[in-house]
């Protein structure tokens, strides 16, 4: 498979060990930009052009409604890639912002926009310093977006309901904390803890000069619990998506197999007051 955004340079060290917050938190632009290409190409089929799914399990948020009524809303999508999400929700009449930290994923949005037939806005910004007013936004949300590739997720939070107008919805899913403690394996293996589900280093790769390119962090439940508290958050649900019996695919360390006996997703659901 070819690309035609920069070539990944080569890893000479993977593995859960602590870095810089500041490398860390900075690598994931670069190594979206440079994976952008083959991520789509692997997974367009899944994600579609105009499709919302909240994870690998496949629940859409036309089956959970975890955003409410978006008819006339104003909606900001943060991690948003290449806008499938955002593309979805305006196909409901919401007045939906795409924003993504890489350029890549965002540009890798544009042929979607031809085989949806809707385009959105889209802006690149980071998620800890999002370039709208105070309360400009009715709902927030990100599947998989900003939170698990920063070292100061408090900040995402906070920048959230910054933008949030009162009795708006911040709502994001992540990988599920419990899975940290197993190996990132889709077939049995994965199914036996290997490592603490308190050890909260980060899984980071770096090239042979030892700059830290890519970068994934780990938060307990209680973690996550504590840091939408502190953003004057009001947590009203946790969904567990489980695993139902039309999927078929295996994406990384999600998988049939290990779906069926162990939880890959958690959505969070918060409310501004």
């Amino acid at each position: 498979m070819t690309s035609s955004g920069p070539v990944p340079p080569p890893l000479s060290r993977a593995g859960y060990q602590d870095v810089p917050d500041a490398q860390g938190g900075g690598a994931a632009r670069g190594w979206w930009d440079a994976n952008a290409a083959e991520y789509l190409d692997e997974h367009g089929d899944f994600l579609g052009a105009a499709t919302f799914r909240w994870g690998p399990e496949g629940l859409t948020e036309d089956e959970a409604g975890l955003l409410g009524d978006v008819a006339g809303a104003a909606v900001l999508e943060v991690g948003a890639g290449a806008a499938q999400c955002s593309r979805w929700l305006a196909t409901r009449g919401a007045r939906v912002v795409a924003s993504d930290v890489s350029g890549g994923m965002l540009a890798g949005g544009d042929r979607l926009d031809a085989a949806a037939g809707v385009v959105v806005p889209r802006v690149q910004a980071d998620a800890r310093a999002l370039p709208f007013a105070d309360e400009a936004f009715d709902v927030v949300f990100t599947s998989f977006g900003a939170i698990p590739f920063v070292p100061d997720a408090r900040r995402v939070h906070a920048e959230a309901a910054r933008v949030l107008r009162p009795g708006g919805r911040w709502v994001f899913s992540v990988t599920h904390p419990v899975r940290w403690a197993f190996p990132d394996d889709p077939t049995a293996r994965g199914l036996i803890a290997d490592r603490s589900y308190f050890d909260r280093r980060p899984y980071a790769e770096s090239d042979d000069d030892g700059r830290v390119t890519y970068a994934e962090y780990h938060r307990t439940l209680g973690d996550h619990v504590r840091d939408v508290v502190a953003a004057g958050l009001r947590l009203r649900d946790v969904v567990e998506p489980e695993w139902p019996g039309w999927n078929d695919q295996v994406w990384g360390g999600w998988s049939p197999e290990r779906g069926a006996l162990l939880p890959g997703t958690a959505v969070f659901v918060t409310t501004k007051d």
